[in-house]
């Protein structure tokens, strides 16, 4: 008995628990599920919060981009609006004018009209009194006219070579008068100094100690500055001058500069000597090309092309018959200009011609050409016009003068030259040697330079170390003796050096 109650208060007891834990758990799930719906619907607000955001936000995007659409379509409506009424002015404006071409047409028909109505009367007028006239001379009016005209011819004939055989008479009782007038008027005017043609230039040193710098060790510093320069450098005993010996005023120039900047730098040897000759070239040609603009401001010349404002600079480094050639033409230019202002031609235009008629002495290049048709030529080239081109040409008698300022320029050309001292023939002729002799050296492969130094008693000839070995210079000298022999008149002889050196150059870097 006992021990069936005990299994029944077991029973009882395990269902007991079972209930409670079953509670206990049911509960704990009840709670767990609020707590999951609690969280789900806190979730679902969020979320319908973010949509919202979301919504409000892509709302906002599209008003802006509705309000930019619409600003834009309202400036665009605008502006047709402003175009339709441009245009409707301009139709209005358009119409307005037609009014008025069409009112002053008919104003015009109608004028024409009576015009026309006057002119037939006036027509009707005329033939009643050729009529008239016809009837009481007992002529028609061609022959009347005929007539008229006869007796006027006759008499205008008769008057005109009256008055052309005063005019002859008195032009050649005055014409050589005159003309010697304007002749002795214009050279007074412009009378310049007389000429001198030197062909060394004396370099003056402070102290004979720089002599020895300029020569260097073994002669190499002088020797390098007559290869640069082409000028043979005199160092004697002359205190404190340096005599640079040659005929081309270029080279000497050059060679004067580049000695000057050198010996107040105090670099002297070879590489510098080459550098400072390049710089110098560089410099003269700058100089040579402010001469030729000052020389055109100066005698009053516009227009000139580039090309011939850097010859005019040039001829003041050039000689005609020991004449400066600038100067020649400054002084042919300025008695063209007097001469055409008597005769009462074209000042402006004798002038340039005046200026330009020797250019064909300093081209770049000197072709087998007259300097006058080359200077012709030149001018063409650069767009002188016509008649500065034929009076540059026609001022020796080469080409046929078609104009009146070719004998002017001529005349002056004469007149420049034929003063006293102006030219001396033997200086030209020494010049013209020396030039020949180097051109004649420079027509041989592999010469790079020539040069005549020694009043044309020696030539050197540079030539290049990687187109003339040494055998071939040995010929190349005897050659060009041999050449000078046979086609040049020259007093004494004539030593050729010809010069080859291999040099090697490095840089540290």
């Amino acid at each position: 008995m006992d021990i069936l109650f005990v299994i029944i208060a077991f029973i009882v007891g395990g269902i007991v628990a079972w209930v409670a834990v079953n509670f206990v758990f049911s509960s704990k799930l009840k709670k767990q599920q609020e707590e999951a719906l609690r969280e789900a619907e806190v979730i679902k607000k969020n979320k319908l919060l973010e949509v919202k955001e979301e919504a409000l936000q892509l709302k906002s995007e599209f008003e802006q981009q509705v309000n930019s659409r619409n600003s834009k379509l309202q400036i665009a409506e605008n502006k047709i609006k402003q175009r339709e009424q441009t245009i409707s002015q301009k139709l209005e404006e358009l119409q307005r004018k037609k009014t008025e071409v069409d009112t002053v047409k008919a104003n015009l028909d109608t004028q024409l009209e009576i015009v026309e109505k006057r002119k037939l009367d006036l027509d009707k007028l005329h033939k009643q009194e050729i009529e008239r006239l016809e009837a009481l001379s007992g002529l028609s009016a061609e022959e009347l006219k005929r007539k008229m005209m006869d007796a006027m011819q006759d008499e205008a004939k008769t008057e005109a070579q009256s008055y052309i055989n005063e005019i002859m008479e008195e032009a050649k009782m005055t014409a050589n008068k005159e003309a010697k007038r304007i002749v002795i008027q214009s050279i007074q005017r412009v009378a310049t100094e007389v000429s001198i043609e030197n062909a060394i230039t004396v370099f003056h040193i402070e102290s004979d100690e720089i002599k020895g710098r300029i020569i260097g060790r073994e002669g190499r510093n002088i020797r390098a500055l007559e290869a640069a320069t082409g000028i043979e450098i005199v160092v004697d005993d002359t205190p404190e001058a340096i005599v640079l010996s040659g005929f081309d005023p270029v080279r000497r120039e050059i060679a004067r500069l580049a000695l000057h900047q050198l010996v107040s730098d105090g670099r002297i040897h070879p590489a510098r000597i080459e550098e400072v000759v390049a710089k110098v070239k560089k410099q003269v040609e700058e100089e040579v090309i402010e001469t030729g603009k000052r020389t055109a401001i100066d005698l009053g010349i516009h227009g000139l092309h580039p090309e011939l404002i850097r010859m005019i600079g040039k001829m003041k480094y050039r000689s005609s018959y020991g004449q400066n050639l600038l100067q020649h033409a400054r002084e042919t230019a300025n008695l063209c200009a007097i001469m055409a202002a008597e005769l009462g031609l074209n000042v402006k235009k004798a002038k340039r011609a005046g200026l330009l008629h020797d250019i064909g002495k300093v081209p770049d290049d000197e072709p087998e050409l007259p300097h006058a048709i080359l200077g012709m030529k030149l001018a063409e080239k650069y767009k002188e016009k016509p008649d500065i081109c034929n009076a540059i040409g026609a001022h020796h008698d080469e080409v046929e003068m078609t104009t009146l300022i070719a004998p002017i320029v001529q005349v002056c050309d004469a007149i420049s030259g034929a003063r006293p001292g102006a030219r001396r023939e033997i200086v030209e002729s020494y010049i013209k040697r020396l030039n020949d002799l180097e051109e004649l050296a420079m027509s041989y492969p592999g010469v790079l330079k020539t040069y005549a130094i020694q009043a044309g008693r020696e030539l050197r000839v540079i030539v290049g170390a990687d187109k003339v070995d040494d055998i071939e210079s040995e010929k190349l000298s005897a050659e060009i003796a041999k050449k000078i022999q046979d086609e040049m008149t020259y007093p004494g002889q004539v030593k050729i050096t010809v010069i080859r050196e291999t040099r090697a150059v490095s840089y540290a870097k």
